[in-house]
């Protein structure tokens, strides 16, 4: 049933004008026109076709093709210690190795904007938001835009893409009750990549053991196939994860925007910088226990599910070497549909200032921009974590809201008494 904005919209909190607050996104789910569509698409094509006119585009796409390329001659794709995936993204990058260069340039960059436009899509069926709304097309559009790390995902072609898309599927399918589907979305995005592998931390604690299964059975099964495939599989564990584990090299440093790497950077001791990180990591993992237990919203369940899972991937980036300013791709999606809901984060000024260092419309200095880029990186990987965490930790609380019946007067009733809002998906709680 589909379901009207002003119906499941009920509530919308502004600070100084409710009412100016609640048109406006009433206004923000009506239907996006014509012209409203065209321009998002020309924004989006726009970045597409701008980064594979550059030269260096695709560059880290570029390491998982010569994996393939040197499976097909041979050779073991761990012999370059740069390449780091599983050995089904080995398996899975064939493909693009058959296929000549100039192909490549022209269909991969669209191919990474459509992955993010369906992890966009997924995040807002959570939310029960309608695709062609104007909230939907012009947020995306937005994103594309202004959003830094977008465009940088897109002209590197890294296949962190394949995680920004497969996380709020796989959230959706869950909340659907479709909790084996969603294992086995999860499972073949970590055959692509493990960036999504501490989401299963989610599946245990909702006791989804099915799912949890299909996670770990479908990329474990694919890297054993890939395994048998190549020479030297050995040299995975030998080479490739010492070299992971000690944060790569001087090559990944400058963007790496992981606390253990940039706080020694600012001349905090390399021990002090770990033990903060892993530290913050901690804080953000009981954080998501506590928030996975306080079902408190009356909206069935979405904003506990996202919440949740984004803080997980949170507090994986904090530690994880390197951790890249488009890994953020990953919760961001979901985080600004989730802005639909009353006490979302999206509803809080601190939620946008964290994201102010990514904007590509804010001036910064050079020195900033380039090599040191990567301090803006920490500054908002590390302000979503904190805001989510500080959500997550602090107790729930009872609002209380206007309440009347025919023939009485107002009065306020404590917001569970309140019937709840449908939704077009269904509560997996």
């Amino acid at each position: 049933m589909r379901l009207r904005p002003d119906t499941w919209l009920r509530g919308w909190d502004t600070v100084r004008d409710p009412a100016f607050g609640h048109r406006l996104v009433v206004w923000l789910l009506r239907p996006a026109s014509g012209p409203w569509q065209a321009l998002a698409l020309a924004v989006v094509l726009g970045v597409a076709v701008s980064t594979s006119l550059r030269e260096n585009w695709g560059s880290d796409n570029a390491f998982v093709v010569k994996a393939a390329e040197t499976l097909l001659a041979g050779g073991s794709p761990y012999e370059d210690k740069r390449f780091l995936y599983l050995p089904s993204a080995v398996i899975m990058a064939v493909p693009e190795a058959l296929l000549p260069m100039p192909v490549l340039r022209w269909v991969l960059p669209p191919a990474i904007s459509a992955l993010l436009a369906i992890g966009w899509w997924a995040a807002l069926r959570l939310f029960s938001v309608p695709a062609r709304s104007r909230f939907a097309v012009g947020g995306f559009a937005a994103l594309a835009l202004a959003y830094k790390p977008y465009v940088n995902l897109v002209l590197i072609c890294n296949w962190t893409a394949i995680s920004a898309a497969a996380l709020p599927v796989a959230l959706l399918l869950a909340h659907r009750r479709a909790w084996g589907a969603a294992g086995l979305v999860v499972g073949l995005a970590i055959a692509c990549k493990p960036m999504l592998v501490p989401i299963g931390l989610l599946f245990v604690l909702a006791r989804q053991w099915r799912g949890l299964a299909a996670a770990v059975l479908v990329p474990l099964g694919a890297s054993l196939a890939g395994a048998l495939l190549m020479p030297s599989p050995s040299l995975f564990f030998t080479k490739t994860l010492p070299f992971l584990f000690q944060g790569q090299d001087a090559y990944a440093l400058p963007w790496d925007a992981s606390p253990i790497a940039v706080l020694p950077r600012l001349g905090v001791p390399e021990p002090v910088a770990v033990a903060v990180a892993f530290a913050g990591a901690g804080a953000g993992l009981w954080g998501a226990w506590l928030r996975w237990r306080r079902p408190d919203e009356s909206d069935q369940g979405q904003l506990r599910l996202v919440e949740t899972a984004c803080m997980v991937m949170l507090a994986a980036f904090l530690v994880s070497r390197p951790s890249f300013d488009h890994y953020l791709l990953v919760v961001l999606p979901l985080l600004l549909a989730s802005g639909v809901r009353p006490g979302s984060m999206p509803r809080s000024p601190w939620f946008w200032l964290a994201l102010t260092p990514q904007m590509a419309l804010i001036p910064w200095p050079s020195e900033l921009a380039h090599k040191r880029r990567a301090f803006k990186d920490c500054a908002t990987l590390c302000g979503l974590a904190i805001l989510l965490a500080r959500r997550a930790l602090r107790s729930g609380r009872v609002t209380l809201e206007p309440v009347t019946t025919a023939g009485s007067l107002s009065r306020t009733e404590p917001e569970c008494a309140a019937t709840p809002a449908e939704s077009a998906s269904r509560t997996a709680f």
